[in-house]
């Protein structure tokens, strides 16, 4: 099984080609950015690029799996759109994985993974051996409750490190897309239906419409 995964949730514009065969999984093809501001130009040439360089075309491609975030409301809602039009206008199925769990479930011991959700917040959630405690959560990363976490990562961990009362990792970590679909296994090789993709915004996003002037 041929899938296309994509990630918009952080500041990384990802999409991948990954083969999931049984319980075994090949990353084919992969390209990432880090403009945070990107994702608009740059997530459908990825996609079209990942599909050159493993020579393959849209009809090759079986289903999609998309990080549903949490993630800032604009670049994450192209990632969702985009990967459910795709899955759509191919006639295949669409899954939808938490993005962090792109980043605790590749972890040891217990671990918060952050993503930046800018006003100096965080995404987070606790991992105790790569399996999530609890639902994401957003807030300062210098109001972080006690959560026992013995280190911290991802973008947010690193930009916010020393606001955080754990050690973190240096390094930005981002979303894996192979973990994405491995996580979204059990769904694609049960053929389970198309899912209807909720974003985990967690907060409302900055724009919001004008009100309407006061009539005279």
């Amino acid at each position: 099984m041929r899938v296309l995964a994509i990630d918009t949730s952080t500041a990384a514009v990802q999409a991948a080609l990954v083969d999931l065969d049984d319980d075994e999984l090949f990353l084919t093809s992969f390209r990432r950015e880090v403009d945070a501001r990107g994702h608009v130009e740059k997530l459908a040439p990825f996609i079209e690029g990942c599909l050159a360089d493993a020579g393959r075309t849209v009809k090759d491609v079986d289903a999609v799996v998309a990080g549903i975030g949490p993630g800032p409301f604009t670049g994450l809602r192209v990632g969702m759109v985009t990967a459910a039009a795709f899955a759509d206008g191919a006639g295949i199925p669409v899954y939808g994985v938490c993005s962090l769990d792109g980043i605790g479930a590749n972890t040891r011991g217990r671990a918060l993974a952050a993503t930046d959700a800018r006003r100096k917040e965080i995404y987070w959630a606790v991992y105790e051996d790569g399996v999530r405690e609890g639902e994401p959560q957003v807030g300062k990363a210098s109001e972080l409750p006690e959560t026992g976490a013995d280190y911290a990562i991802g973008e947010g961990a690193s930009k916010y490190a020393a606001e955080l009362p754990m050690e973190a990792e240096a390094t930005p970590i981002y979303p894996d897309l192979v973990k994405l679909v491995e996580l979204a296994g059990p769904r694609l090789l049960a053929g389970a239906p198309s899912e209807q993709l909720t974003p985990l915004y967690l907060r409302r996003p900055d724009a919001q419409p004008a009100e309407a002037a006061p009539k005279a």
